[in-house]
């Protein structure tokens, strides 16, 4: 800086020089200004809150929920989700008390308790009283869907695709696939495992969840409790006038909402916020504007999944005890589901957006019966006769349906699917690090493939290559 120059007019600073010694000063205040503003804005109190929920949550069900070692889900789950802020995470198992705390940077911290049958749900001083443990589940019934025994792969190019799936080549994102069951005609043809998992390890549905919520829901609507077109009036939205009160039950699970409320993943989005720093999570998702008028546009978030969630919890009656009966009576003892957790918010509200854990072989039954059109193995029916195809059909012409992604419309993502071998009429549930249920209701498969994958395609590729490998050996190599 030229000192012999005029003096820069900048507010109070007019007419007067700047020695180095002030403008040291000012430098630094203007830092810690920028500071201020910047903390102001982006809340770094709330990035550590949902980085210590996310870690205490995630590690607990790891723990309690699946069985599994915490060092390898810490590293091959929870690192990767949390990015850079995991190096600020200290955890801490008390297997006595069934909980875990993590702090961030020793300044925030988090602690998440376990329940039998309910899973984990993070601690909050609004939170419900957790619901009595649950016994464990009758043993997996011996029929015609799977033997007691791992079922290995007898076609040798199922085989290969599976090879193909579970091995990590050099320079291609991590895939750390741990479960794969393929079902062909209501049976299990084959099933691979990585180490520390088997037949009843429960994995992680993260989204998978979603088509649970959409099977509930379609209970429900067979029932005549619900349809799909009645307003979901949420308590939030009753001021008369108010445009969210328009809202139907369809434009929450085809994501046409319209709210404000977007999935980032950046842990400073509001999905974020909802399920790692909120005890209520679906009046936090519920009190958020319109940003499009509802059904004009599609946007995926799970806010939306939340709100729809407490509406069925509300129909079911009888808060986390009444929903989890009523999923068990309903849905998954007819289907013979037999390892599954469902967790729930502090106000005993499902969280179907993301957070069921089930063997992948109950999961594999959960996607049978999509490509049953919505019948249990006995022929009785569970979901309303045309809510399969209901379920897959595009919204807006975007890769998803009704909680599933789908082949259906004009996405280049779906065409692409197609034109390597997973049929217009497949459509599949999926979460995020390569959860994923695929379903091909034309040639009576389905594909349960769960890990802990990364970007960008999640393991897309390899799936996709498994699916036509198994279309062709059931097709009889015909293609």
């Amino acid at each position: 800086m030229d000192h012999s120059s005029p003096p820069a007019r900048h507010g109070l600073f007019v007419g007067r020089t700047i020695g180095p010694r002030r403008l040291g000063w000012i430098v630094g205040a203007g830092i810690l200004l920028a500071a201020a503003v910047l903390a102001v804005t982006l809340r770094p109190d709330r990035l550590a809150r949902v980085a210590a929920g996310l870690a205490a949550h995630s590690l607990c069900s790891a723990v309690f929920v699946q069985g599994i070692e915490p060092s390898a889900a810490d590293r091959e789950m929870v690192r990767p989700l949390l990015g850079f802020a995991w190096r600020l995470i200290d955890d801490r198992i008390d297997r006595e008390r069934r909980s875990v705390t993590a702090s961030f940077a020793g300044v925030l911290s988090a602690r998440a308790d376990f329940t039998a049958g309910y899973g984990c749900r993070l601690d909050y001083s609004s939170n419900e009283p957790p619901p009595p443990p649950l016994a464990p589940g009758a043993a997996t019934p011996v029929d015609g869907f799977a033997p007691p025994h791992l079922v290995e792969a007898t076609d040798p190019a199922i085989g290969e695709a599976l090879d193909r799936l579970f091995t990590q080549r050099p320079g291609e994102p991590i895939k750390d696939v741990k479960a794969v069951v393929v079902v062909s005609n209501g049976r299990v043809i084959a099933e691979r495992y990585a180490p520390g998992f088997d037949i009843h390890t429960p994995v992680l549905s993260w989204s998978v969840a979603k088509s649970l919520t959409n099977a509930i829901l379609g209970v429900l609507v067979r029932q005549g409790r619900l349809a799909i077109d009645q307003p979901v009036h949420a308590p939030e939205w009753r001021t008369p006038g108010d445009p969210r009160g328009a809202i139907t039950i369809e434009q929450m699970l085809r994501m046409e909402s319209g709210l404000d409320a977007g999935e980032t993943g950046s842990g400073l989005d509001p999905v974020s916020r909802m399920e790692f720093s909120q005890s209520d999570m679906a009046g936090f998702a519920a009190q958020h504007p319109l940003k499009a008028p509802p059904g004009s546009t599609w946007e995926y978030t799970s806010a939306n999944t939340l709100i729809l969630d407490r509406l069925l919890g509300q129909t079911v009656g009888g808060g986390a005890m009444g929903m989890r009966t009523f999923a068990r009576r309903e849905l998954f003892d007819p289907l013979h589901m037999t390892d599954v957790t469902m967790e729930f918010d502090g106000n005993g509200i499902f969280v179907g957006s993301s957070f069921a854990f089930a063997s992948a072989r109950d999961f594999a039954r959960f996607g049978a019966l999509y490509a049953n059109d919505g019948l249990a193995p006995d022929g009785s029916r569970i979901l309303p006769e045309g809510w399969v195809a209901w379920s897959h059909r595009s919204t807006h012409g975007a890769p998803y349906g009704a909680g599933f992604w789908t082949n259906d419309g004009e996405s280049r993502y779906a065409q692409w699917r197609i034109a390597h071998g997973f049929p217009k009429d497949g459509f599949f549930a999926s979460g995020i690090q390569g959860q994923r249920i695929y379903i091909v209701p034309s040639k009576h498969l389905v594909i349960a493939r769960f890990g802990y994958s990364q970007g960008p395609d999640f393991g897309l590729e390899d799936d996709v290559f498994l699916i036509a490998a198994a279309i062709r050996s059931t097709d009889g190599g015909n293609g």
